[in-house]
């Protein structure tokens, strides 16, 4: 007589296998944030290398190098440091550190002599960008437009009483929440159905009196006039799907960034868009 008894599986050191079923990172309701932390990951859209989003102290997004590099390859000035999730431009007098995707860029020019490490890296992304290029896996974006030109690169966005400057076009303001394949949505944030409109208005609102600047108009594409919910969506950068979507978390950071127009006065642009002009007649 057999026993039907089955040993229970163990591992190496005896301690019994117990399986477990995957779990599905979820946000709570009640989050201020919802962007999952470990899934800052992006794709530099100049070269197409990988970068690391991370925040500043400041609140501002900065694209890392994902890996480590020793610190004395690195200059001082061009060291960074990651601590609870919050990117420090600053040495933390260890031996290794990060240092910016723009210092290592191959599509742009190093802004001083990098030093040979970081110069052997950018050659290796360069290398990576060709045959990125070759097996049509990247498209770079398009030169960005002049000051004053019709299409503004980064225009100022005007919502929730406040001006914003865009990362990129109007039309190319992509939606940050995750898809279920747990990758970010393609779709845009501008809805047709309910656009904003171009509008020529001083660069220095009143109550803010900066005599620094001269009283010039500039583009900005106002949102002012839309319903509440529908700014609070374009402050979220959402599309119109998701931002019905309450489950689906954030997988990049919202690429906002408050308007100076002192700092940002090499993106103001003068004139209304094309065809907004062109229909205005």
């Amino acid at each position: 007589m057999h026993s039907t008894h089955r040993p229970t599986p163990r591992h190496w050191d005896g301690s019994p296998v117990v399986s477990h079923r995957g779990r599905v990172l979820t946000i709570a309701a009640n989050c201020p944030s919802r962007l999952l932390r470990i899934a800052q990951r992006g794709a530099c859209r100049d070269c197409g290398n990988r970068i690391d989003w991370h925040t500043t102290t400041d609140k501002q997004p900065v694209a890392l190098h994902p890996m480590e590099l020793p610190a004395r390859a690195v200059p001082e000035p061009l060291r960074w440091h990651v601590a609870s999730g919050i990117a420090h431009s600053a040495d933390d007098a260890s031996g290794w550190c990060r240092t910016a995707h723009t210092i290592l860029c191959p599509a742009r020019a190093a802004p001083q002599p990098p030093s040979p490490a970081l110069d052997h890296l950018r050659r290796r992304l360069a290398l990576h960008t060709r045959r990125l290029l070759d097996t049509g896996a990247f498209t770079p974006r398009t030169p960005p437009t002049a000051p004053g030109a019709c299409r503004p690169e980064r225009p100022v966005v005007q919502l929730l009483y406040g001006r914003y400057l865009a990362a990129h076009p109007i039309d190319d303001i992509q939606c940050v929440a995750q898809t279920r394949r747990r990758t970010r949505c393609h779709q845009p944030v501008l809805d047709p159905a309910a656009p904003g409109h171009w509008i020529l208005t001083p660069a220095v609102l009143r109550r803010h009196r900066q005599l620094a600047l001269p009283a010039v108009d500039i583009a900005v594409y106002d949102l002012g006039g839309l319903p509440y919910a529908e700014q609070l969506r374009w402050r979220t950068q959402r599309c119109p799907i998701h931002a019905i979507t309450t489950g689906a978390a954030d997988l990049a950071l919202a690429e906002w960034e408050p308007f100076d127009p002192i700092k940002h006065h090499a993106h103001l642009a003068t004139r209304l868009p094309r065809a907004v002009r062109r229909t205005s007649g």
